[in-house]
Protein backbone atom coordinates (compact mmCIF):
# COMPACT_ATOMS: atom_id res chain seq x y z
CA UNK A 1 0.00 0.00 0.00
CA UNK A 2 1.40 3.32 -0.80
CA UNK A 3 1.79 5.82 1.85
CA UNK A 4 -0.11 8.87 2.00
CA UNK A 5 2.06 11.71 1.79
CA UNK A 6 2.05 14.14 5.21
CA UNK A 7 2.09 17.24 3.43
CA UNK A 8 -0.92 18.95 2.71
CA UNK A 9 -3.21 18.74 -0.20
CA UNK A 10 -2.94 22.17 -2.48
CA UNK A 11 -5.69 22.33 -5.12
CA UNK A 12 -5.48 24.80 -8.23
CA UNK A 13 -7.81 26.30 -10.43
CA UNK A 14 -7.18 28.26 -13.34
CA UNK A 15 -10.18 29.97 -15.02
CA UNK A 16 -9.92 30.36 -18.72
CA UNK A 17 -11.31 31.97 -21.94
CA UNK A 18 -9.48 32.32 -25.62
CA UNK A 19 -6.21 32.30 -23.84
CA UNK A 20 -4.65 29.72 -26.41
CA UNK A 21 -1.59 32.16 -26.70
CA UNK A 22 -0.72 31.83 -23.14
CA UNK A 23 -2.21 28.76 -21.53
CA UNK A 24 0.51 26.16 -22.70
CA UNK A 25 3.06 28.58 -20.48
CA UNK A 26 0.78 28.66 -17.65
CA UNK A 27 0.02 24.74 -17.07
CA UNK A 28 3.91 24.04 -18.17
CA UNK A 29 4.53 26.10 -14.64
CA UNK A 30 2.02 24.19 -12.79
CA UNK A 31 3.76 20.95 -13.65
CA UNK A 32 7.28 22.61 -13.08
CA UNK A 33 6.34 23.08 -9.18
CA UNK A 34 8.61 21.64 -6.24
CA UNK A 35 5.44 20.70 -4.48
CA UNK A 36 3.90 17.71 -5.33
CA UNK A 37 0.74 17.11 -3.88
CA UNK A 38 -1.63 18.74 -5.94
CA UNK A 39 -4.48 18.56 -8.44
CA UNK A 40 -5.57 20.89 -11.12
CA UNK A 41 -8.58 21.93 -12.45
CA UNK A 42 -9.07 23.85 -15.92
CA UNK A 43 -12.57 25.53 -16.09
CA UNK A 44 -13.46 26.22 -19.73
CA UNK A 45 -15.62 29.41 -20.41
CA UNK A 46 -16.69 28.33 -23.74
CA UNK A 47 -13.50 29.38 -25.55
CA UNK A 48 -13.87 29.62 -29.09
CA UNK A 49 -9.83 29.59 -29.80
CA UNK A 50 -8.06 26.16 -29.05
CA UNK A 51 -8.00 25.91 -25.33
CA UNK A 52 -9.96 23.22 -24.68
CA UNK A 53 -7.44 21.52 -27.22
CA UNK A 54 -4.35 22.45 -26.03
CA UNK A 55 -5.60 21.98 -22.22
CA UNK A 56 -6.46 18.02 -23.52
CA UNK A 57 -3.11 17.69 -24.25
CA UNK A 58 -1.68 17.94 -20.73
CA UNK A 59 -4.61 15.94 -19.10
CA UNK A 60 -3.28 12.99 -21.17
CA UNK A 61 -0.10 14.01 -19.75
CA UNK A 62 -0.90 14.05 -16.00
CA UNK A 63 -3.72 12.64 -14.54
CA UNK A 64 -3.82 15.11 -11.92
CA UNK A 65 -5.12 17.65 -14.85
CA UNK A 66 -8.92 17.95 -15.01
CA UNK A 67 -11.18 20.18 -17.30
CA UNK A 68 -14.26 21.39 -16.22
CA UNK A 69 -16.76 22.75 -19.43
CA UNK A 70 -19.05 25.73 -18.53
CA UNK A 71 -22.43 24.67 -19.98
CA UNK A 72 -23.02 29.19 -21.28
CA UNK A 73 -20.34 31.65 -21.23
CA UNK A 74 -19.95 33.78 -18.21
CA UNK A 75 -18.51 36.52 -16.82
CA UNK A 76 -15.29 36.53 -15.56
CA UNK A 77 -15.88 37.57 -12.30
CA UNK A 78 -18.25 34.62 -12.07
CA UNK A 79 -16.00 32.22 -14.06
CA UNK A 80 -13.53 32.66 -10.94
CA UNK A 81 -16.47 31.87 -8.66
CA UNK A 82 -16.94 28.13 -10.72
CA UNK A 83 -13.31 27.76 -10.67
CA UNK A 84 -13.30 28.06 -6.75
CA UNK A 85 -16.49 25.87 -6.34
CA UNK A 86 -14.27 23.07 -7.79
CA UNK A 87 -11.74 22.77 -5.63
CA UNK A 88 -10.87 19.17 -4.31
CA UNK A 89 -12.60 18.65 -1.26
CA UNK A 90 -9.30 17.11 0.17
CA UNK A 91 -7.32 20.19 -0.11
CA UNK A 92 -5.88 22.21 2.49
CA UNK A 93 -5.11 25.04 0.12
CA UNK A 94 -6.30 26.99 -3.08
CA UNK A 95 -4.16 28.41 -5.49
CA UNK A 96 -5.88 30.15 -8.36
CA UNK A 97 -3.27 30.84 -11.33
CA UNK A 98 -5.22 33.28 -14.13
CA UNK A 99 -4.66 31.57 -17.75
CA UNK A 100 -2.36 34.25 -19.08
CA UNK A 101 0.09 34.33 -16.02
CA UNK A 102 2.42 31.80 -14.62
CA UNK A 103 4.30 30.49 -11.25
CA UNK A 104 7.42 30.05 -10.59
CA UNK A 105 8.59 26.54 -10.23
CA UNK A 106 9.28 26.88 -6.08
CA UNK A 107 5.81 29.31 -5.27
CA UNK A 108 3.70 26.35 -4.28
CA UNK A 109 6.27 24.87 -1.72
CA UNK A 110 7.46 28.13 -0.18
CA UNK A 111 3.90 29.46 0.39
CA UNK A 112 2.41 26.42 1.52
CA UNK A 113 5.22 26.26 4.10
CA UNK A 114 4.58 29.84 5.22
CA UNK A 115 1.01 28.82 5.87
CA UNK A 116 1.59 25.58 7.89
CA UNK A 117 4.20 27.54 10.02
CA UNK A 118 1.42 29.99 10.83
CA UNK A 119 -2.25 28.55 11.32
CA UNK A 120 -3.58 32.20 11.45
CA UNK A 121 -2.27 33.10 8.21
CA UNK A 122 -5.59 32.62 5.85
CA UNK A 123 -3.92 34.19 2.77
CA UNK A 124 -0.24 34.02 1.53
CA UNK A 125 1.60 36.47 -0.90
CA UNK A 126 4.97 37.51 -2.41
CA UNK A 127 6.75 39.74 -4.68
CA UNK A 128 5.45 39.13 -8.28
CA UNK A 129 6.51 40.46 -11.44
CA UNK A 130 3.54 42.40 -13.02
CA UNK A 131 4.24 42.72 -16.72
CA UNK A 132 8.30 44.02 -16.20
CA UNK A 133 8.16 45.67 -12.75
CA UNK A 134 8.41 43.82 -9.31
CA UNK A 135 5.03 44.48 -7.54
CA UNK A 136 3.67 44.24 -4.20
CA UNK A 137 6.30 45.58 -2.24
CA UNK A 138 6.50 47.47 0.80
CA UNK A 139 6.59 45.37 3.69
CA UNK A 140 10.17 45.23 6.11
CA UNK A 141 12.08 42.21 4.98
CA UNK A 142 11.94 41.18 8.60
CA UNK A 143 8.27 40.77 8.25
CA UNK A 144 6.57 37.57 7.20
CA UNK A 145 3.23 37.68 9.21
CA UNK A 146 1.44 40.70 9.62
CA UNK A 147 -1.82 41.02 11.79
CA UNK A 148 -4.87 40.65 8.87
CA UNK A 149 -6.87 44.19 10.63
CA UNK A 150 -3.68 46.09 10.74
CA UNK A 151 -2.96 45.29 7.56
CA UNK A 152 -6.16 46.33 5.92
CA UNK A 153 -5.88 49.77 7.88
CA UNK A 154 -2.90 50.19 5.94
CA UNK A 155 -4.16 49.24 2.83
CA UNK A 156 -7.11 51.39 2.94
CA UNK A 157 -5.19 54.23 4.19
CA UNK A 158 -2.96 53.68 0.97
CA UNK A 159 0.41 53.16 2.70
CA UNK A 160 0.78 49.49 1.58
CA UNK A 161 -0.73 47.59 -1.70
CA UNK A 162 1.02 44.04 -0.98
CA UNK A 163 -2.36 41.90 -1.79
CA UNK A 164 -1.68 41.26 -5.43
CA UNK A 165 -3.67 39.18 -8.26
CA UNK A 166 -5.46 36.13 -7.27
CA UNK A 167 -2.22 34.37 -9.07
CA UNK A 168 -0.17 35.90 -6.35
CA UNK A 169 -1.93 34.66 -3.33
CA UNK A 170 -2.20 31.57 -2.00
CA UNK A 171 -5.83 30.84 0.02
CA UNK A 172 -6.84 28.69 2.85
CA UNK A 173 -9.18 26.21 1.38
CA UNK A 174 -11.65 26.52 4.22
CA UNK A 175 -12.00 29.97 3.54
CA UNK A 176 -13.10 29.39 -0.14
CA UNK A 177 -15.67 26.53 0.89
CA UNK A 178 -16.96 29.52 3.89
CA UNK A 179 -18.46 32.09 1.06
CA UNK A 180 -20.61 30.99 -2.07
CA UNK A 181 -19.97 33.09 -3.98
CA UNK A 182 -16.68 33.66 -2.72
CA UNK A 183 -15.86 36.78 -5.09
CA UNK A 184 -18.56 39.69 -5.54
CA UNK A 185 -19.50 39.56 -8.97
CA UNK A 186 -20.37 43.36 -9.37
CA UNK A 187 -17.18 44.53 -8.60
CA UNK A 188 -14.16 44.60 -11.23
CA UNK A 189 -11.84 44.35 -7.51
CA UNK A 190 -13.40 41.54 -5.90
CA UNK A 191 -10.21 40.09 -5.36
CA UNK A 192 -9.29 42.57 -2.67
CA UNK A 193 -12.60 43.10 -1.30
CA UNK A 194 -12.31 39.39 -0.74
CA UNK A 195 -8.93 40.02 1.08
CA UNK A 196 -10.51 43.17 3.08
CA UNK A 197 -13.41 40.49 4.22
CA UNK A 198 -11.24 37.30 4.99
CA UNK A 199 -8.39 39.57 7.09
CA UNK A 200 -10.94 40.34 9.46
CA UNK A 201 -10.46 37.40 11.42
CA UNK A 202 -6.42 35.73 9.95
CA UNK A 203 -3.62 37.00 8.99
CA UNK A 204 -1.60 37.65 6.02
CA UNK A 205 1.55 35.79 5.10
CA UNK A 206 4.34 37.65 2.89
CA UNK A 207 7.27 35.88 1.23
CA UNK A 208 10.06 38.30 -0.04
CA UNK A 209 10.64 36.78 -2.78
CA UNK A 210 9.32 36.87 -6.53
CA UNK A 211 7.08 33.86 -7.21
CA UNK A 212 4.17 34.40 -9.71
CA UNK A 213 4.33 36.77 -13.01
CA UNK A 214 1.12 38.68 -14.04
CA UNK A 215 0.36 39.74 -17.37
CA UNK A 216 -0.21 44.02 -17.34
CA UNK A 217 -1.61 43.94 -21.25
CA UNK A 218 -3.92 41.21 -20.87
CA UNK A 219 -8.02 41.46 -22.15
CA UNK A 220 -9.53 40.29 -18.84
CA UNK A 221 -10.56 43.06 -15.69
CA UNK A 222 -7.70 44.77 -15.41
CA UNK A 223 -7.51 46.34 -18.86
CA UNK A 224 -11.00 47.35 -18.14
CA UNK A 225 -10.36 48.59 -15.16
CA UNK A 226 -7.81 50.55 -16.56
CA UNK A 227 -9.83 52.10 -19.45
CA UNK A 228 -12.69 53.34 -16.78
CA UNK A 229 -10.06 53.83 -14.07
CA UNK A 230 -11.72 52.28 -11.90
CA UNK A 231 -9.20 52.29 -8.94
CA UNK A 232 -10.63 55.56 -7.51
CA UNK A 233 -13.86 55.06 -7.23
CA UNK A 234 -13.46 50.91 -5.89
CA UNK A 235 -11.06 52.88 -3.68
CA UNK A 236 -14.52 54.71 -2.20
CA UNK A 237 -16.47 51.72 -2.38
CA UNK A 238 -13.86 49.60 0.07
CA UNK A 239 -13.33 52.66 1.92
CA UNK A 240 -17.17 53.50 2.53
CA UNK A 241 -17.44 49.47 3.05
CA UNK A 242 -14.54 48.54 5.69
CA UNK A 243 -13.51 51.91 7.04
CA UNK A 244 -15.58 51.59 9.92
CA UNK A 245 -14.16 48.10 10.22
CA UNK A 246 -10.43 48.81 10.35
CA UNK A 247 -9.81 52.58 10.66
CA UNK A 248 -10.99 55.48 13.64
CA UNK A 249 -13.36 57.85 13.01
CA UNK A 250 -10.90 60.64 12.28
CA UNK A 251 -8.62 58.78 9.99
CA UNK A 252 -12.01 57.14 7.92
CA UNK A 253 -13.33 60.75 7.65
CA UNK A 254 -9.93 62.43 6.79
CA UNK A 255 -8.84 59.79 4.25
CA UNK A 256 -12.28 59.62 2.51
CA UNK A 257 -12.07 63.79 2.00
CA UNK A 258 -9.17 63.12 0.73
CA UNK A 259 -9.49 60.53 -1.86
CA UNK A 260 -12.99 61.97 -2.32
CA UNK A 261 -11.66 65.62 -3.84
CA UNK A 262 -8.98 63.58 -5.55
CA UNK A 263 -11.67 61.65 -7.23
CA UNK A 264 -13.66 64.94 -8.14
CA UNK A 265 -9.96 66.35 -9.97
CA UNK A 266 -9.81 62.80 -11.72
CA UNK A 267 -13.50 63.38 -13.48
CA UNK A 268 -12.68 66.93 -14.45
CA UNK A 269 -10.09 65.56 -16.12
CA UNK A 270 -12.14 63.42 -17.65
CA UNK A 271 -14.53 65.63 -19.10
CA UNK A 272 -12.67 66.83 -21.68
CA UNK A 273 -12.26 64.76 -24.36
CA UNK A 274 -15.65 63.27 -23.45
CA UNK A 275 -15.20 59.57 -22.34
CA UNK A 276 -18.30 58.63 -23.33
CA UNK A 277 -21.94 56.71 -21.43
CA UNK A 278 -20.54 53.50 -20.42
CA UNK A 279 -17.66 55.61 -18.45
CA UNK A 280 -19.78 57.82 -16.67
CA UNK A 281 -21.92 54.89 -15.75
CA UNK A 282 -19.81 52.86 -14.19
CA UNK A 283 -18.98 56.00 -12.32
CA UNK A 284 -22.56 56.49 -10.97
CA UNK A 285 -23.17 52.94 -10.14
CA UNK A 286 -20.05 52.22 -7.90
CA UNK A 287 -20.95 55.54 -6.30
CA UNK A 288 -23.93 54.25 -5.17
CA UNK A 289 -22.63 50.70 -4.11
CA UNK A 290 -20.44 53.45 -2.00
CA UNK A 291 -23.94 55.15 -0.56
CA UNK A 292 -22.52 58.47 -1.96
CA UNK A 293 -24.13 60.01 -5.73
CA UNK A 294 -22.39 61.68 -8.28
CA UNK A 295 -22.14 65.28 -7.13
CA UNK A 296 -22.74 67.79 -10.08
CA UNK A 297 -21.77 70.46 -8.08
CA UNK A 298 -18.55 69.09 -6.82
CA UNK A 299 -17.73 68.20 -10.56
CA UNK A 300 -18.49 71.77 -11.65
CA UNK A 301 -16.34 73.00 -8.85
CA UNK A 302 -13.45 71.08 -9.88
CA UNK A 303 -13.88 71.67 -13.80
CA UNK A 304 -13.95 75.90 -13.07
CA UNK A 305 -10.59 74.86 -10.70
CA UNK A 306 -8.89 73.30 -14.03
CA UNK A 307 -10.03 75.92 -16.28
CA UNK A 308 -8.81 78.93 -14.09
CA UNK A 309 -5.63 76.83 -13.86
CA UNK A 310 -5.09 76.50 -17.22
CA UNK A 311 -6.17 79.93 -18.26
CA UNK A 312 -3.85 81.27 -15.51
CA UNK A 313 -0.87 78.51 -15.85
CA UNK A 314 -1.46 77.02 -19.26
CA UNK A 315 1.92 75.51 -19.88
CA UNK A 316 2.72 74.26 -15.97
CA UNK A 317 -1.33 73.05 -15.73
CA UNK A 318 -0.10 70.71 -18.88
CA UNK A 319 2.93 69.37 -17.40
CA UNK A 320 1.18 69.07 -14.28
CA UNK A 321 -2.09 67.01 -16.25
CA UNK A 322 0.40 64.81 -17.94
CA UNK A 323 2.53 64.15 -14.54
CA UNK A 324 -0.73 63.57 -12.58
CA UNK A 325 -2.41 61.21 -15.34
CA UNK A 326 0.79 58.99 -16.00
CA UNK A 327 0.54 58.51 -12.23
CA UNK A 328 -3.01 57.24 -11.47
CA UNK A 329 -4.52 56.51 -14.94
CA UNK A 330 -1.48 53.70 -15.21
Amino acid sequence: MNEQPSLPFVSIVTPVYNCADYLRECIESVLAQTYPYWDYTIVNNVSTDRTREIAEEFTVRDSRIRIVENEAHVGVVENHNHALRAISPESKYCKVVDADDWLYPDCLRQMVELAEDNPSVGIVGAYGLFGTRVAWHGLPYTTRVINGRELCRLSLLGKLAIFGSPTSTLLRSSLVRSRDPFYNESNLHSDLEACYELLADSDFGFIHQVLTFTRADNESTRTVAKQLNSNFVCHIYHLSKFGHLYLTKSEYSEHLGRLTKDYYRFLAWSAFPPRGKQFWRFHRERLLQAGQSLSRLRLLNALIGRAVQALLHPRRSAEGLWQWLSHEVS
